[in-house]
C-alpha cells in the first residue's frame, strides 16, 4: 500500500502594482477559509499566506488538491486587491524588519529570537509522509541525510532578495541556517535519543517548543508522519506535486532499508554543511559534493544518482514516469526555478517582471 502524502506551502503576498510585498495576508488567510478552512493560515510574518493539502495516496490527487487550493488562495488575494508569488525569498520590498503577526506564539518568537524573527521573509515547501511511529521517522531520517543537498539544488527557487541577485540559487537555505536548530538533522541512534537532544535544546532556552525545532527533517509534533522541510515553494503546482512524490518515494526506500536492518550513512557534519552551501550556491547548474563518497560530482549526476536510488518506490506507486519527466526538465539548462527567475530578470533587466514569473495564476 502507497503511504500517504501531503504539502504545506508558503506564498507572498505581494502588491499588483509595485510588485513588493505587503502584509496583507490576514485578509487573504480569512477569505480562503470559506473554502479552504484550517487548510489556510498565516505565518509568523505577515507577508506569507500558508495553505495545506490533506493526506493522498496518490499523485494524480495530490497534484489535483495542489492545483485547487492554489487557485482558491489567489482567488482569495484577488478578491483583497492583492497576488500571491511562490519564491522562497521575496524579490522586491522593504524586509527589515518583518511585520510580525498577532498572537501571543509570535509575540514570544519575537521575544526570543529577535533579530532572526525580522529577517523571516522565507517560503517553502513542507512534504509530510505518513509514518507508523516516530521510532520509524527518526530512523528513515538517518538515511535521508546524504540525498537533502540533492533534494535541496532541485527545489531550488529563491535567488533574488529586497531587490538584488544574492549570486545563489536557494538563498533561503542560507537565512534559514542561521536559527539554533536548523539545517540537516544529526543522526540520530533512536526515538529517545532525539527526544533527549530536544529536551536538553529545550532546557537550554535553544528552542521555544517543539515547534521551533526547524531542521530539515523532522516527526511532526502534530502528525504521525515524517516532515520534509528543506524546499524552496515550488513555483507551480505540478513541480510542488512531482517533488513531493520524489521525497514520498526516498522516505520508501529508506523504510524499507531500515526493515532490512541496513545502517544508514553518517557523512560527517562539515561534509553535509558544504554539500548544503553547494547546493544553495548553484542548484542543479554546478557542481556539488557526494557525501557518501566525499567525492565532487555535478547535481546533474547526483540527481540522476537519487532517480535510480529511489525508482523500486516510484515503479510500486506508479508515479515513476511523471516523476523522471519533471527531475529530467529541471536537470535540463534554466530548468530550476532559479532559473528561470534570472532568466525572466534576463529579458528587460526588470525584478518585475521575476515577480510576474512566479505569481499564482487568478
Amino acid at each position: 500500500m502507497a503511504l500517504r502524502f501531503g504539502i504545506e506551502e508558503e506564498y507572498f503576498v505581494v502588491d499588483p502594482v509595485s510588485r513588493e510585498v505587503v502584509p496583507r495576508a490576514a485578509a487573504v488567510v480569512r477569505r480562503a477559509g470559506a473554502a479552504l478552512g484550517e487548510r489556510a493560515s498565516t505565518e509568523l510574518v505577515a507577508y506569507l499566506a500558508e495553505a495545506k493539502t490533506s493526506p493522498c495516496d496518490d499523485l494524480d490527487k495530490l497534484g489535483e488538491q495542489v492545483r485547487s487550493m492554489r487557485a482558491v488562495m489567489a482567488a482569495a488575494a484577488a478578491a483583497e486587491g492583492v497576488r500571491l508569488a511562490a519564491t522562497g525569498t521575496p524579490v522586491l520590498g522593504d524586509l527589515v524588519p518583518a511585520p510580525i503577526e498577532r498572537g501571543a506564539r509570535y509575540a514570544e518568537s519575537l521575544a526570543v529570537y529577535r533579530g532572526l524573527d525580522d529577517e523571516q521573509s522565507i517560503c517553502s515547501c513542507h512534504v509530510h509522509v505518513e509514518m507508523p511511529d516516530r521510532e520509524r521517522a527518526v530512523q528513515v531520517s538517518n538515511h535521508l541525510r546524504p540525498w537533502l543537498p540533492t533534494l535541496l539544488a532541485l527545489a531550488a527557487n529563491s535567488p533574488y532578495w529586497a531587490g538584488r541577485d544574492t549570486g545563489h540559487a536557494c538563498w533561503r537555505a542560507l537565512a534559514w541556517a542561521r536559527w539554533p536548530v536548523a539545517g540537516p538533522p544529526p543522526y540520530f541512534a533512536s526515538a529517545g535519543h532525539y527526544d533527549d537532544l530536544v529536551g536538553a535544546l529545550l532546557e537550554c532556552g535553544a528552542l521555544m517548543d517543539s515547534g521551533t525545532i526547524f531542521w530539515d527533517v523532522r516527526p511532526s509534533a502534530r502528525l504521525p508522519t515524517i516532515e520534509v522541510r528543506l524546499a524552496d515553494v515550488a513555483p507551480t503546482a505540478g513541480e510542488a506535486s512531482v517533488f513531493a512524490a520524489l521525497v514520498r518515494a526516498l522516505v520508501q526506500v529508506s523504510s524499507d532499508a531500515v526493515d532490512a536492518g541496513e545502517r544508514a550513512p553518517e557523512p560527517p557534519p562539515e561534509m553535509l554543511r558544504a554539500a548544503y552551501w553547494l547546493a544553495a550556491r548553484h542548484g542543479l547548474g554546478g557542481r556539488g559534493l557526494d557525501v557518501r563518497t566525499g567525492r565532487s560530482a555535478s547535481f546533474g549526476e547526483l540527481a540522476g544518482d537519487l532517480l535510480t536510488h529511489v525508482l523500486p518506490a516510484l515503479r510500486g506507486t506508479g508515479d515513476l514516469a511523471a516523476v523522471a519527466r519533471g527531475v529530467r526538465r529541471l536537470a535540463a539548462a534554466g530548468g530550476t526555478g532559479a532559473e528561470r527567475q534570472r532568466a525572466a530578470y534576463r529579458v528587460r533587466g526588470r525584478l518585475t517582471d521575476v515577480v510576474d514569473a512566479v505569481l499564482l495564476p487568478g
